[in-house]
C-alpha cells in the first residue's frame, strides 16, 4: 500500500496543529488537505506554517466536501454537529473518518452508526492507547469488586473545555457500569449540590473540575470499607490523542465498513456502546 493521504478538520486549533505535526512525523501517511470554519483567520494559509513546521504545500480551506474528496482518511476533533455532517460526507465518498469529538448524544452516535454502514469510522471519546487500557481495567475491576465498593469518577481539564463531564469520564463510567452489568443512565449521579442525603447504593458518581491548561486528568475511585483503589491517568500533551488518531486511520484502511473504537484498534475486542 502507498502512503495514506490524511485530511485534518480544524487545522488551526490546538488539536488540529498537533494532528498535523503528528502526521508529518509518522511513516506511511502524509497531509493532503486541511479545513477550518468559514471566516477563520487561518483560511488560505499553509497548514504546515500554521502548525509551526514550515510550508507543506497544503492550503487551509473551508470546504468539507473538497476535504473528503481529496483525503483517504480524515481526522476530526471538533463539535458534534459538524462531526455528524462530516461522517455523512465520509460515507458518501467512501473515506475513513477518525473521530475524537466529545459531547455526542445518543442520537449523534446513531447517525455515526448509519454513516458507518458504507465506510470505516473510528470513534472514541479518548484516542489515547493507555486510556483505552484503563477503561478495560476499570470494567474488569468493577466486575470483580461488585456493589460493595462505591465508584466515583473525577476529571479535570483546561478552562476552555466546553462539555462536562468529559467524554473520557463518561467512557470510564460506562466501562464501570458494564463491569457491573448495569445501564449507566440508570445509576449515574452527574453532580451533587445541597442537602443530598446519603449516597445511594450502586450509584456511579461524577465530579468535574476546570482550570488552567490541564490537558486531561481522570481518576476512577473504588471506595470500600477501610480501603480504596484509584485508577488514574494524567495526560500532559495532546500528542497522545493525535498518535492514537493516526494509528486508527492506518488500522482502518483495510477493514470493512463499520463503526469501530479504540478497543478494536488495539485488538481488545469489539467496542461496546
Amino acid at each position: 500500500m502507498g502512503e495514506l493521504g490524511i485530511g485534518v478538520v480544524g487545522a488551526s486549533g490546538r488539536m488540529g496543529q498537533m494532528l498535523i505535526r503528528t502526521v508529518t512525523e509518522t511513516v506511511g501517511v502524509r497531509l493532503v488537505a486541511a479545513t477550518e470554519r468559514p471566516g477563520s483567520a487561518a483560511l488560505g494559509r499553509d497548514a504546515g506554517e500554521v502548525a509551526g513546521l514550515g510550508s507543506l504545500g497544503v492550503s487551509i480551506g473551508d470546504n468539507p466536501a473538497a476535504l473528503f474528496h481529496t483525503a483517504d482518511a480524515v481526522l476530526e476533533f471538533s463539535a458534534p454537529a459538524a462531526t455528524t455532517a462530516h461522517a455523512a460526507l465520509a460515507s458518501q465518498n467512501g473515506k475513513i473518518h477518525v473521530i475524537g469529538t466529545t459531547g455526542l448524544t445518543a442520537q449523534d452516535e446513531a447517525a455515526l452508526a448509519e454513516s458507518a454502514k458504507r465506510t470505516q469510522i473510528v470513534y472514541a471519546p479518548n484516542m489515547s492507547v493507555i486510556v483505552t487500557l484503563a477503561m478495560a481495567l476499570v470494567e474488569q475491576v468493577a466486575g470483580i469488586l461488585g456493589p460493595d465498593y462505591d465508584i466515583e469518577v473525577l476529571e479535570m481539564h483546561h478552562k476552555h473545555k466546553v462539555d462536562a463531564p468529559s467524554g473520557t469520564a463518561i467512557g470510564l463510567g460506562k466501562a464501570a457500569a458494564r463491569g457491573r452489568g448495569v445501564d449507566l443512565d440508570q445509576v449515574a449521579q452527574w453532580s451533587r449540590e445541597g442537602h443530598t442525603g446519603p449516597r445511594r447504593a450502586g450509584d456511579i458518581g461524577f465530579a468535574t473540575l476546570r482550570g488552567g491548561d490541564v490537558v486531561g486528568d481522570h481518576t476512577v475511585v473504588f471506595a470500600g470499607e477501610a480501603e480504596r483503589l484509584e485508577i488514574t491517568h494524567r495526560a500532559t500533551s495532546r500528542q497522545i490523542y493525535a498518535r492514537g488518531a493516526v494509528r486508527s486511520a492506518l488500522w482502518a484502511r483495510d477493514k470493512a465498513p463499520g463503526l469501530y473504537g479504540m478497543r478494536d484498534v488495539l485488538g481488545l475486542g469489539p467496542q461496546a456502546r
